[in-house]
């Protein structure tokens, strides 16, 4: 982030240079760089020192979660969700992902309630109606084709929502990205899942193995993020950055 705020204010003028970009991307970003004077510094410093501010306590920990999810996922995850593309067809896969967002929307409504956010909650109702009887259970998405948007809540915006502060930043193992507010609601949108899970009504959960192992499957294929994509030593940093302003933002919506 820093390094874009710095682009940012790179000149556009005649006298500069078209950088060259070093192999890896990283190596040497400042050597060409032009400042153009007639920007306000002190902006540039505020936007530096946004950038700069976290609250990251175990940053130490963090980093070894983070490390390990990184080889994780390059040894296991993705071999796996290779194998789970190649093997399976394109309208399987689609189905499987509608099936499991569908069973998203019990937690979503029950936080567009516990926001009073009456129209949310008669929106996402109507998507959870129509999609587990005209897209059978939930394998079809009919409602986002009549215009019914899937608009997802979980509880830690709810708890922000209601003047929660966000806490430490946290890297979960596997899942990633959170912090301390976030957490705990993870554990409450996963306990009121499983409490209203309409799969175990129906058994398709009484083998838990293979039902939360293709669940977990299908949310790191329908999840682009590749760890390296962003071909900088500041991976942790930015991966941070992005994750804390965008929940600042979901939950400011």
């Amino acid at each position: 982030m820093l390094l874009a705020t710095l682009l940012a204010f790179a000149s556009h003028g005649a006298a500069a240079q078209t950088a060259v970009p070093d192999a890896d991307g990283f190596t040497r970003p400042m050597e060409r760089l032009r400042f153009n004077p007639q920007l306000n510094q002190r902006e540039f410093e505020r936007a530096t020192l946004v950038a700069l501010v976290n609250n990251d306590p175990w940053e130490e920990w963090n980093r070894r979660v983070y490390h390990f999810n990184q080889r994780f996922d390059e040894w296991v995850y993705l071999p796996v969700v290779d194998a789970y593309r190649f093997v399976t067809p394109r309208a399987v896969r689609s189905g499987v992902s509608h099936f499991f967002a569908n069973l998203g929307e019990i937690p979503s409504l029950a936080n567009h309630l516990l926001q009073l956010q009456g129209r949310d909650a008669l929106h996402t109702t109507a998507r959870l109606l129509l999609n587990t009887t005209l897209g059978l259970g939930g394998l079809w998405d009919p409602a986002s084709r009549m215009g019914l948007a899937r608009r997802s809540e979980d509880f830690g915006q709810t708890l922000g929502y209601w003047g929660v502060e966000e806490g430490p930043y946290l890297v979960l193992p596997l899942l990633g990205p959170s912090n301390l507010r976030d957490t705990g609601g993870l554990a409450f949108d996963t306990a009121l899942g499983n409490t209203f899970d309409p799969a175990g009504a129906t058994g398709l959960s009484a083998q838990a193995t293979p039902y939360y192992g293709l669940m977990a499957v299908d949310r790191r294929y329908i999840n682009a993020f590749r760890y390296g994509q962003l071909n900088s030593p500041f991976e942790y940093e930015k991966v941070r950055y992005v994750y804390t302003e965008a929940r600042r933002l979901q939950i400011a919506e």
